[in-house]
């Protein structure tokens, strides 16, 4: 019997290979994101030590407000535009964006040019 690999397995498998050439240092640390079906998370992380210096999602509060729709692209530029405050505030200018195996289109495209548009440099 043929087993068929799910999509969260190919988009894991995708990941991995990303990681082996995208890494965090103090100077640049990694841009991370993570897409669910309700909500989309972001974190800056600093693979050296191993430790999130930043993290965003449409689960905070502050943007719980704002928010109709947690999972949609005006959701995922909103994240976006957090994390690069919340960067900034911390000295956090130039980042390494790690898609995390997803494309590069929809909520991950808008929440990076979001990131963009809040200050952050890829």
């Amino acid at each position: 019997m043929i087993k068929k690999e799910s999509k969260n397995e190919r988009r894991l498998r995708r990941h991995r290979r990303v990681r082996k050439k995208v890494f965090g240092t103090p100077e640049r640390p990694r841009l991370c994101v993570f897409r669910s079906n309700k909500h989309i998370y972001a974190q800056i992380i600093d693979d050296t030590i191993g430790h999130t210096l930043v993290s965003a999602s449409t689960l905070d509060p502050e943007l719980r407000e704002k928010l109709q729709k947690t999972w949609n692209k005006e959701a995922a530029r909103e994240v976006g535009k957090l994390i690069a405050r919340r960067a900034l505030e911390k000295g956090i200018k130039k980042v390494v964006f790690d898609r995390g195996g997803y494309k590069y289109h929809g909520r991950v495209k808008e929440l990076a040019e979001g990131a963009r548009e809040g200050g952050l440099v890829f």
